[in-house]
């Protein structure tokens, strides 16, 4: 059983967390309308949420060997992938969210991705052999090798982000 204390980071954690998301989002926006000083000091501070977070996550005893967090990873992203977003999906459709229905189905196919790979990624823990990987802005697919398109959404694979 966790300590209070660790309940409380764990707590902490997610909403900074969440309020790091909610500051990036703001500060994207302020700098659509032009609101340059506007999304400076918001995107300092969702950096500010993030070390806050970080912080908040390594006390709490969360972060464990590569390997560990490769396979908590694997774990997380194959619930989302089989439970979360689908459940997701059907309640959107009943109500006929078109733009929810859209986000989760991205996600769902993204997630399944990211699965896929932190497995490879703990199978090739010890390879010393460099890859890069390539995400998606749109809809967060990731591939390890620039595509033409995204097969989730359809963004050109020139938009991609090299990593």
């Amino acid at each position: 059983m966790e300590s209070k204390s660790v309940k409380d980071l764990m707590d902490a954690f997610a909403g900074e967390s969440q309020a790091n998301r909610k500051y990036t989002a703001y500060a994207r926006k302020a700098k659509a309308e032009g609101k340059v000083n506007a999304a400076k000091l918001f995107q300092a501070a969702a950096d500010a949420e993030t070390i806050h977070a970080l912080k908040h996550f390594e006390t709490a005893g969360k972060v464990g060997s590569t390997a560990e967090n490769l396979k908590d990873a694997v774990a997380g992203e194959t619930y989302e992938y089989t439970e979360m977003y689908p459940a997701f999906i059907k309640d959107a459709e009943g109500e006929n969210n078109k733009g929810a229905l859209a986000s989760f189905k991205f996600a769902l196919g993204a997630e399944e991705v990211h699965a896929r790979l932190y497995k490879e990624a703990l199978e090739m823990l010890d390879s010393t052999e460099e890859i890069n990987y390539y995400l998606c802005p749109v809809c967060g697919n990731i591939e390890k090798v620039r595509p033409e398109k995204c097969f989730i959404c359809g963004a050109a694979g020139k938009s991609f982000i090299e990593y």
